[in-house]
């Protein structure tokens, strides 16, 4: 009988990596015992113990395909991952969706204060980038600077903190299918794609490579986008973790309202196979990256 390793099955692969990675998010933050301790405190609140972490583990499954080390993805998908959650504490403020529950938990603003919770946001943007800058994700400089570059075009007006921009401005505005994609594109799926490409880039993707991935990151972002928007009109707060039909209360576009319950689903599945199609060239060994495509396509869909 052969005692070689069999791989674990994706529920499995998934368990362990966000046990791990749990454990990296608590080393990197700052401990709450340390001054300012109110703000690590909260900045601890917003990160840990929450949260599906798509983001990660598609770097994950990224940097396994491309034979990373693992501890270099590990900070490659926390810096990704504290974006996120600097976006996720921005966003739910007053000035902005003015939300109460996230994760399942009262929102960064509502456990302590607008204030704290700005410069919680502030301060997880900037140890993002710290993060990338003091561990050595690649031996070539020249690529770990290409991927703070990355990472930072993901995040700002050009990306993430563009298509916030851009939602704020729609409010009540009728978007095209067209205008709607692009303000996704920016908004939920420039993180999307960074996280997958800074996880190939800990490995040794070539430039073409990276081309296959980040196509394969926008399919699953806007993807990701449509589920959510359809979710939004028929999960409860609940199963959610979040005030359900909040976008529907402050009159923004969906893709819901433009197409329909229906036509957003089709949407998803199409969305859903040109990411697949996109990684036939790399086989079975971008199983994974299929198996989250999946994921992120059918949860509670």
């Amino acid at each position: 009988m052969s005692l070689a390793k069999q791989p674990l099955d994706f529920q499995h692969w998934t368990a362990a990596h966000l046990s791990r990675f749990e454990t990296v998010l608590g080393e990197l933050l700052p401990a709450a015992s340390i001054a300012p301790q109110r703000l690590h405190a909260a900045m601890r609140y917003a990160v840990l113990d929450g949260g599906k972490r798509v983001r990660p583990l598609l770097a994950f499954a990224a940097a396994e395909l491309f034979g990373a080390d693992m501890a270099r993805a590990d900070i490659a998908a926390a810096s990704v991952e504290l974006i996120h959650a600097y976006s996720l504490v921005h966003d739910d403020m007053p000035c902005m969706d003015d939300d109460v529950l996230r994760r399942g938990k009262p929102t960064c603003h509502v456990q302590y204060d607008e204030a704290t919770a700005l410069l919680v946001g502030d301060s997880l943007q900037t140890l993002a980038f710290q993060l990338l800058a003091e561990h050595r994700l690649n031996d070539d400089a020249a690529r770990q600077l290409d991927m703070l570059k990355l990472l930072a075009q993901a995040s700002g007006s050009r990306g993430m903190a563009g298509g916030q921009a851009i939602d704020l401005a729609s409010v009540g505005v009728a978007l095209s299918l067209p205008e709607l994609e692009l303000m996704h594109i920016h908004k939920t799926g420039a993180l999307i794609r960074a996280a997958i490409v800074l996880g190939a880039q800990c490995g040794n993707a070539t430039p073409a490579q990276l081309a296959q991935l980040d196509h394969f990151g926008k399919c699953v972002g806007l993807a990701f986008q449509v589920v959510d928007d359809v979710l939004d009109t028929e999960a409860d707060t609940a199963t959610l973790g979040k005030t359900a039909g909040k976008d529907a209360d402050h009159d923004k576009p969906t893709y819901v309202s433009l197409l329909g319950v229906k036509a957003a689903r089709e949407m998803a599945q199409q969305l859903h196979q040109d990411a697949l199609k996109s990684l036939d060239e790399f086989g079975a060994a971008a199983q994974r990256l299929r198996e989250l495509a999946d994921f992120i396509v059918l949860r509670k869909f």
